[in-house]
């Protein structure tokens, strides 16, 4: 399977498009990672436990788009575009969310 940021793929035309791929994947706040995180905010620098979740939860959401984009009998996903973002749950912590949209296509 191709996964690509791009809407063309070199030496490659699309046959047909099958659709619109989402992934999406949340976690939930850790009260100690986010205490860290606070005192690194304070002192400046950057915060390694946020940037692993992040790159995981990217990661994972690669990896769901690929699967969906199969399921569709896909040979690409194309003009992947990735979010982030959080969503607030309360006082007491947060939610990240990370999301991946593409276009599943067949391939000539």
């Amino acid at each position: 399977m191709i996964l690509t940021t791009t809407d063309t793929i070199q030496d490659a035309s699309v046959a047909s498009y099958l659709g619109i791929v989402t992934a999406e994947v949340v976690y939930g706040s850790n009260a100690l990672r986010d205490f860290f995180a606070g005192i690194r905010d304070i002192i400046g620098g950057r915060t390694g436990s946020y940037e692993e979740v992040f790159k995981k939860g990217q990661e994972e959401a690669i990896a769901e788009l690929e699967r969906r984009a199969s399921r569709l009998g896909a040979d690409a996903v194309m003009g992947i575009e990735m979010d982030t973002g959080t969503i607030n749950v309360d006082d007491k912590g947060a939610l990240l969310l990370i999301t991946a949209i593409g276009t599943a296509v067949k391939l000539k």
